[in-house]
């Protein structure tokens, strides 16, 4: 009975958005005895079903399933068979768990993570021969995210998701000539980055630690292939990212999506190296008006959604089709994550 393994319920926090819950939450059938072992199983099983789902809602939240360690959400996250992407590039501090797990960004609990698409700001390039002569460039980044409540939060910590394609709708509908620029120019990301990392930020990870070397010209031949340029400073690295496209067709469901860090990069990537204001500006180098950006953030709080962490939730995010972010809280709290393409 594979097929009734998955049963949809209804939380207060979902709503419905193109006719489909969003996120889709899925509980176990209360009339089966599940375990571990089936749970996997009923993925495997159940893969192109879930994968609709995930298609139809942009997120699936998987919840009361018995899933409780890391090394469980490992198997979990294995049972769907997506490959995984290494993190590199990215500006989160983390540390690896246990197999393809890491946690997700470590800054303290006081400080909000504003919404951003999984590594929108770095620029993955696969080179691939074409023909005989040339190579195309295919950008990379996360297609799925798997995010894991090990040990929920006492209050507080959240991890709001929003649809990129409502908040690439009501941005085009509110600030048109805005847009229309951002589609030509694209956005230019800077970011200062010390040796190692510093876990008081939440863009604290190191240069060393970002591009997995501590020799400063491999770390420029890895940054050249993330398209990404390095200017070495007294205590660090400059890391100018882009131009890189703001705007993006999400080609499966024939629509255009808001896919960027702008918000993340201007209101959150603060600290003793780095002023937001000089983090993002546009494609030709222009600076963002403020007054849009924070027009753009009571957007994306207005669209979001955010469902309590309970322990052993696994929540799976099409990073294409959704945003998030996380809340402040009170400890303790440990939410894990995975990468996948």
């Amino acid at each position: 009975m594979v097929e009734a393994a998955f049963v949809e319920t209804r939380l207060p926090q979902q709503k419905t958005v193109d006719g489909f819950p969003f996120p889709s939450v899925l509980c176990p059938n209360p009339a089966l005895e599940f375990d571990l072992f089936r749970f996997t199983d009923a993925i495997k099983q159940q893969k192109p079903r879930l994968e609709h789902r995930l298609r139809s809602s942009g997120a699936v939240l998987f919840r009361d399933f018995p899933v409780q360690a890391a090394s469980d959400f490992n198997r979990a996250v294995e049972a769907f068979g997506y490959d995984e992407l290494p993190y590199v590039g990215g500006a989160a501090p983390r540390t690896n768990v246990v197999g393809r797990v890491f946690t997700a960004n470590e800054s303290p609990p006081d400080q909000k993570i504003p919404f951003h698409h999984e590594m929108a700001q770095a620029l993955h390039l696969n080179f691939n021969f074409f023909f005989f002569f040339f190579f195309i460039f295919v950008p990379e980044f996360p297609l799925k995210l798997f995010f894991f409540c090990e040990e929920e939060p006492q209050s507080g910590g959240e991890t709001p998701i929003v649809l990129s394609h409502r908040v690439y709708e009501r941005m085009r509908e509110r600030y048109p000539e805005f847009v229309e620029r951002l589609e030509k120019h694209g956005l230019i990301y800077t970011r200062i980055l010390g040796a190692g990392d510093d876990p008081s930020s939440p863009i604290g990870r190191g240069w060393q630690s970002t591009f997995l070397t501590n020799d400063k010209a491999i770390a420029e031949e890895r940054a050249a292939r993330l398209g990404t340029k390095l200017e070495w400073v007294e205590d660090g690295v400059k890391m100018i990212m882009g131009p890189i496209p703001a705007i993006k067709l999400d080609e499966d469901r024939e629509r255009k999506i808001w896919f960027n860090s702008m918000v993340a990069a201007y209101t959150g990537w603060k600290d003793a190296r780095n002023d937001p204001v000089k983090a993002v500006t546009f494609g030709d180098g222009t600076l963002l008006p403020e007054d849009i950006i924070y027009g753009c953030l009571r957007i994306l709080e207005e669209e979001s959604v955010a469902i309590p962490w309970k322990k052993g939730d696994i929540l799976l995010i099409d990073n294409l089709a959704v945003l998030h972010s996380r809340r402040s809280f009170d400890p303790p709290r440990r939410i894990l994550a995975s990468l996948c393409k």
